[in-house]
C-alpha cells in the first residue's frame, strides 16, 4: 500500500495513514506496529530520496 501511495502522490506522510486504504487496515496504529520506531526515520528517507 506504501509503493501504491507513494506512486500516486510522490511522497507519503503520517497523516496519509489516516486515510483509506491505510485506515481500513489499521491505519498509523498498524503501520507503526509493523515498522516500531523506525517508521518515521524510513519514511523521511523515502520522501527525501523521492525528492531527489
Amino acid at each position: 500500500m506504501i509503493r501504491d501511495h507513494i506512486a500516486a502522490n510522490l511522497s507519503i506522510e503520517k497523516d496519509d495513514f489516516n486515510y483509506v486504504p491505510f485506515a481500513q487496515e489499521g491505519g498509523i496504529g498498524k503501520v507503526y506496529q509493523l515498522f516500531g520506531e523506525q517508521l518515521w526515520q524510513l519514511i523521511d528517507e523515502m520522501n527525501e530520496a523521492l525528492a531527489a
